[in-house]
């Protein structure tokens, strides 16, 4: 294994860090994404990367890199150089764009998702060149604008690329350690459906108190959000739960050998007590491994300011998300919702299809995956925690299966933790993790290029 000082690439990934987090580049309001992507290509091409920026009709430029390396081996890794909204700002300790260390943790909108693992991948990509002449295998290296909503374009750009994909593996976007120190890898991840809900009833506010006579858009909203979820929790839509895929055995026994700080990791960094259904252990890791989910992202109507103000709501909008496990299809899923609001008399519901992913997953016997598991164990030393199916969304996981077939995951390569407030106020990433994933990240190049 090549020795390199892992102090110097970490103070680099930090200044790479602090650089890309500069840039304001939230894809929701398109904001600093052509110039982002500038920068990104500007990193690579420095750093020895043949570049070129991928287009298609309405997106915002991809980035991608080639840099040949010694062995017959490919490489292919994914990021993303967008970022959430901010909203709400009044909770930020610190300018979400200009990023600030306190406490041995770099502060900054981008950081955990994801830009330190940008930072950390290059600067170690970097080293290896500058030791070696050329690493150990050849990288392609796409990094994309629209990550955050859901890669609308993503499927296009794989389509008309298809050949600039092509590898032995994939590293997606990464993981980090968990609180017990063990390293996470995730093999796959939920599907997504995002959607909007709304209810005119009324051509302008009211004065409530016309409430006696007047139809209120905030208690219809409630009323037809109330049909879709039961108050026990249950999916009411008729359905939903048709498509759902049994898990393997093998993928249970994964769940069942996870690190179960995991628990221990959302009641710290959430501050709950009891998790809903007053699941814990085992059951509480298969719900959040393989059920799907029914959540409202966002409520808005009437008036929300100080004091109160007596008005009888005109409009009302709720945004909703639905994690989809295998084999549900957000298309699908969709309609489902729609004859459900109609058949319970909620035609008059407004609903906007936003954006979707689709659930996919590499199988845990995979040689690819098996390989960078060995790694991580062996630099960490601890047994990975496996998550057959992680609870967020990859949309990016499915087009490169369906056009590509390269196999993938998500490694311990990024300096995040379950507290780094990703897509929260206050996103941050502790300055110590980034070791770790460097050392990762060295070896795993090493062992992929043999």
């Amino acid at each position: 294994m090549t020795s390199l000082d892992v102090r110097s690439i970490e103070q680099e990934a930090l200044d790479l860090t602090r650089e890309l987090c500069r840039k304001p580049s939230v894809s929701a309001e398109e904001r600093a994404l052509g110039e982002t992507a500038d920068l990104v290509e500007t990193m690579l091409t420095d750093s020895g990367f043949e570049t070129r920026q991928l287009a298609v009709d309405s997106a915002p430029p991809a980035v991608y890199g080639e840099l040949p390396g010694e062995g017959d081996a490919t490489l292919l890794l994914y990021n993303h150089y967008d970022v959430q909204p901010v909203d709400p700002i009044e909770l930020w300790e610190s300018p979400p764009f200009e990023p600030t260390l306190r406490d041995g943790r770099l502060y900054a909108r981008g950081t955990a998702d994801n830009k330190s693992e940008i930072a950390a991948r290059l600067a170690t990509i970097r080293a290896l060149r500058e030791a070696r002449g050329a690493p150990p295998l050849t990288i392609r290296w796409i990094i994309e604008g629209e990550e955050e909503v859901a890669s609308p374009h993503f499927e296009a750009i794989v389509e008309q690329n298809v050949e600039l994909f092509r590898a032995d593996g994939c590293l997606w976007e990464g993981s980090g350690l968990a609180l017990d120190g063990r390293p996470e890898i995730a093999l796959g991840f939920k599907g997504n459906l995002a959607v909007k809900l709304d209810v005119q009833a009324l051509s302008a506010d009211a004065h409530s108190g016309a409430a006696a006579v007047l139809p209120s858009a905030a208690w219809r909203l409630h009323a037809a959000l109330g049909s879709i979820r039961g108050a026990d929790g249950s999916v009411r839509v008729q359905g939903f739960h048709d498509a759902v895929r049994e898990p393997s055995v093998r993928a249970r026994e994964a769940v069942a050998e996870q690190s179960p700080s995991v628990e221990d990791e959302l009641r710290e960094f959430f501050g709950v007590e009891d998790f809903v259904d007053g699941l814990t252990g085992l059951a509480l890791r298969e719900r959040l491994t393989f059920s799907p989910t029914c959540n409202i992202c966002g409520l808005h109507t009437g008036y929300g300011g100080p004091g109160i103000k007596t008005v009888l709501p005109a409009h009302a909008s709720a945004w909703m998300d639905f994690r989809l496990v295998p084999d549900q299809r957000p298309g699908e899923v969709f309609e489902l919702i729609r004859r459900h609001l109609d058949a319970e008399g909620f035609s008059d519901v407004a609903l906007t299809f936003l954006a979707s992913a689709e659930p996919a997953a590499t199988a845990p016997e995979d040689e690819f995956a098996s390989r960078v598991i060995g790694v991580a164990e062996r630099v960490i030393g601890k047994p990975p925690s496996i998550f057959p199916l992680a609870p967020a969304s990859l949309p990016i996981v499915a087009s490169l299966q369906r056009h590509v077939g390269v196999p993938g995951l998500s490694a311990p390569d990024n300096p995040v933790y379950g507290g780094s407030a990703a897509h929260a106020p206050n996103e941050h990433v502790r300055v110590a993790d980034y070791a770790p994933a460097i050392e990762f990240t060295i070896a795993v190049l090493e062992e992929l290029g043999r």
